[in-house]
C-alpha cells in the first residue's frame, strides 16, 4: 500500500468506519485542536498565551490541508482533475478559511479584528468532519436536500404572504410610539418570520381583531411547516444508521474468512 493510501485511510471520509486507531485519534486530536482554536472567540480581552491557541491550530490546519490536496484523487475519483477542483469544493473552502485568520498574527498589517473573529467562527463548521453524529447529518441533508429545499421555498413563500397580508391588515398606531406598529414591510416579514418559527419575541404583535386572528393562523401553518424538516431529518438519520449498521456488520463478516485462514 503505497503511502497516499495510508493518508487517506488514516484522514479520508470513511475514517468513522474503519477500525484503524490511529485515525480515530487523528480524528479526536483535530477535533480537540478546533475546540481550543475557537476558546479566544469566548472572551473579549485577549491574554498573550491565546497567541499560541492560533499559531499552533493554523499549522495542523495548513497540514491537514496539504494532505487532503495530496489524496484529492482517492476522495474525489476524477484522476489528476481532482487535484484542481479540491480547492473549490465546499470543505476545502471552510479549511481555507479557517486558515486566514492566523495572517494577523504574522503580519499585523492583515488585522481587522472583527473580520479575524468572523472568520474564527468558520472553525466551528469543520466539526462536521471529526465529529459522526454532524458527518452523519450532513450526509442526510445532502441526500434530503430536494425536499429541505421544497419545504424551505414553502416556509420562504408563506413568510413572505403572512407578512404582506399582516402589513396591509394592521393599520393600528403604537399608543408608545404614536407610529404604525408595522413602519415598514421588513419590520413585518421579521414579525411574520417569529411567528412561523413560534419564536414571539413579542416586540412586534398585532393589536387589531383582524391582526390577531391572522397572527393565530399562521402559528397554527407555522407549526406544521416547521414540523416537516424535522421529520425528514429524523428519518433520514435513522436510516443512515441503519446503513452505516450494516456496513459495519459486513466487513465484519468479511473479514473471518481471513482470520481463519490466519
Amino acid at each position: 500500500m503505497s503511502i497516499r493510501n495510508k493518508i487517506y485511510q488514516l484522514i479520508g471520509p470513511n475514517s468513522f468506519d474503519n477500525d484503524n486507531i490511529w485515525s480515530s485519534i487523528y480524528h479526536w486530536v483535530m477535533f480537540i485542536v478546533i475546540l481550543v482554536s475557537i476558546i479566544p472567540l469566548m472572551f473579549r480581552n485577549q491574554p498573550h498565551y491565546f497567541w499560541y491557541f492560533d499559531i499552533i491550530p493554523a499549522i495542523l490546519f495548513i497540514i491537514d490541508y496539504i494532505l487532503r490536496w495530496m489524496t484529492a484523487d482517492l476522495n474525489l475519483k476524477m484522476g489528476w482533475k481532482s487535484f484542481l477542483v479540491y480547492p473549490f469544493t465546499p470543505m476545502a473552502i471552510i479549511d481555507l478559511l479557517s486558515i486566514l485568520p492566523t495572517a494577523h498574527v504574522l503580519n499585523p498589517a492583515f488585522k481587522t479584528t472583527r473580520m479575524v473573529r468572523l472568520l474564527r467562527i468558520v472553525r466551528v463548521i469543520k466539526f462536521i468532519r471529526y465529529f459522526e453524529p454532524l458527518d452523519i447529518i450532513s450526509t442526510v441533508v445532502r441526500k434530503q436536500r430536494r425536499i429541505l429545499c421544497t419545504v424551505a421555498s414553502l416556509a420562504v413563500f408563506y413568510t413572505f404572504i403572512t407578512a404582506l397580508i399582516m402589513f396591509n391588515a394592521e393599520e393600528e398606531i403604537n399608543p408608545d410610539t404614536g407610529e404604525y406598529l408595522f413602519s415598514s414591510f421588513f419590520d413585518a416579514l421579521y414579525w411574520a418570520a417569529c411567528t412561523l418559527t413560534t419564536v414571539g419575541y413579542g416586540d412586534l404583535y398585532p393589536i387589531s381583531d383582524l391582526g390577531r386572528l391572522i397572527s393565530m393562523i399562521s402559528a397554527f401553518v407555522g407549526i406544521a411547516i416547521i414540523a416537516l424538516p424535522s421529520g425528514v431529518i429524523t428519518a433520514g438519520y435513522l436510516e443512515e444508521l441503519k446503513i452505516k449498521r450494516e456496513q459495519k456488520e459486513a466487513k465484519k463478516i468479511n473479514k473471518q474468512p481471513t482470520d481463519q485462514q490466519l
